[in-house]
């Protein structure tokens, strides 16, 4: 197992019940990462993840931030690169996709 991080571009969905009071704070686990391995679309795995992002401020469905993703699975290096387009799926819905690797232990 592995520490790794991603820069990526997200927006958050609303979810099919929609809460107008719904946000997440910055270091939020309330999301999976689910993307296709790399060249083998068919091959999906989901990923727990932490999302934060530099302004720590609140994200509302309909949002769009630059975060950092991180995932402790080792795996993670076959499912995400540049490029590499996920979604988020969870206490909330979104989708996204990633910008650069910064990071693996």
């Amino acid at each position: 197992m592995g520490l790794f991080r991603f820069r990526a571009l997200v927006t958050v969905d609303a979810p099919p019940a929609p809460d107008p009071e719904k946000t997440y704070l910055s270091g939020t686990r309330a999301f999976m990462v689910h993307a296709s391995r790399i060249g083998e679309p068919a091959d999906d795995k989901y990923f727990p993840a932490m999302m934060t992002w530099e302004d720590e401020g609140e994200l509302h469905p309909g949002d769009h931030a630059v975060v950092t993703l991180t995932l402790a699975d080792g795996d993670a290096l076959s499912y995400l690169e540049a490029g590499q387009h996920f979604t988020l799926w969870g206490a909330g819905y979104g989708h996204g996709v990633i910008s650069r690797r910064v990071f693996f232990e």
